[in-house]
């Protein structure tokens, strides 16, 4: 669907985007990963056709981005002003008349579920129903690649979700769909695969699975800070990781591990067992620092 061959992007003293290339296979949903200042909205702003790439080429079904393009890809940006005083179904009539073939409006409001607020101003909406008229603008012409940006940074776990299965229906109708997000879980539920970059460069793709079996042969137990006496080492095989708050011991041996806690006499009583997540595979691709 996608072809990305040698993509660069050049500001003055910046090297944003450095010479990147990915396909992106028909009927997949791909995330782009990366922290602040990776190179992550610059590449999907060249793929949106927003900014021109420095050098290198981006193909669509074969050939440059240009008018069946921009017929065929629907963008739901971060940050989108809606028009003032007007209903959310005026606000769908009105971006139908900008394409030359639309979806039905009867059938995106069933499945952005617009429904109970079609005739709302679009002021008085909510940052859930707000997302989810954006959402419903991005498809407005059926478009075959359909590009998210951050969709669900700012809403509650409830509309976050809400928005998921959203997504997955649209998944569902065989459209190739590209991601980004703040949000791991996001990223591991919604993608079949990633990209995750950082310096402009990409540092790993993959099926999110298969990236934390690759990295990852072990499981990770969580005590607070204070379970632990100082100097404490744990069983051979495993390693300590401290925390702010916390104390994360990796272990390839769950059983082997928890049994040299007992017999060093530690609590047990506020220990997490988990599996490696994505965050974890980001933050020691990326590293921990905060990026401004």
């Amino acid at each position: 669907m996608i072809e990305v061959k040698d993509l660069t992007k050049h500001y003055a003293g910046l090297k944003a985007v450095d010479g990147i290339s990915f396909t992106i296979p028909r009927g997949i949903c791909l995330g782009l990963l990366g922290p602040n200042g990776a190179g992550k909205t610059t590449t999907v702003e060249m793929l949106e056709g927003i900014l021109r790439p420095s050098s290198g080429t981006i193909l669509y079904k074969g050939a440059p981005l240009g008018a069946e393009f921009r017929n065929e890809a629907g963008i739901m940006f971060q940050h989108t002003a809606l028009q003032e005083h007007i209903t959310v179904r005026e606000v769908l009539k009105l971006f139908q008349q900008f394409y030359p073939h639309t979806r039905s409006l009867d059938e995106l409001i069933e499945i952005c579920a617009l429904g109970e607020f079609l005739e709302r101003d679009t002021r008085k909406l909510s940052g859930g129903q707000r997302q989810r008229l954006l959402l419903a603008i991005a498809l407005i012409n059926n478009p075959e690649i359909v590009f998210l940006d951050e969709p669900t940074t700012g809403l509650d776990p409830q509309s976050r979700r809400n928005l998921w299965e959203q997504v997955r229906r649209i998944k569902g109708e065989n459209k190739t769909l590209i991601l980004t997000t703040h949000y791991m879980e996001e990223a591991y539920e919604l993608c079949d695969e990633i990209l995750i970059m950082d310096h402009g460069k990409i540092i790993a793709c993959g099926v999110p699975r298969e990236l934390l079996a690759e990295h990852y042969k072990n499981s990770i137990l969580t005590l607070p800070a204070d379970a632990l006496p100082a100097g404490f080492k744990p069983d051979p095989g495993s390693s300590l990781l401290p925390q702010e708050d916390r104390v994360e011991i990796l272990s390839r041996e769950v059983n082997t591990s928890i049994e040299h806690l007992i017999k060093h006499q530690i609590s047990l009583t506020h220990l997490l067992v988990r599996s490696p997540t994505l965050e974890d595979l980001f933050l020691e691709l990326t590293g921990h620092s905060l990026r401004s």
